[in-house]
């Protein structure tokens, strides 16, 4: 859906990152190299990252009541 504004283990604000991730996956780098520079260093907070699914594309093709 779309990326929750915090980490939901820790709390840590994440939102702001996810554009940046994203660029830079494309680009190929290594997700050791991004969350370097993005700083982030939890594995919560790499997972909330890593796991998302932006699926919110995909249901803005439906029709709300199908």
């Amino acid at each position: 859906m779309i990326i929750p504004i915090r980490c939901f283990t820790c709390g840590k604000l994440i939102a702001d990152k996810w554009e940046d991730y994203r660029r830079m996956k494309i680009e190929g780098k290594s997700a050791d190299e991004i969350f370097k520079e993005l700083g982030i260093t939890r594995f919560c907070c790499k997972r909330m990252l890593v796991s998302h699914v932006n699926l919110i594309d995909d249901l803005l093709a439906f029709n709300r009541l199908q």
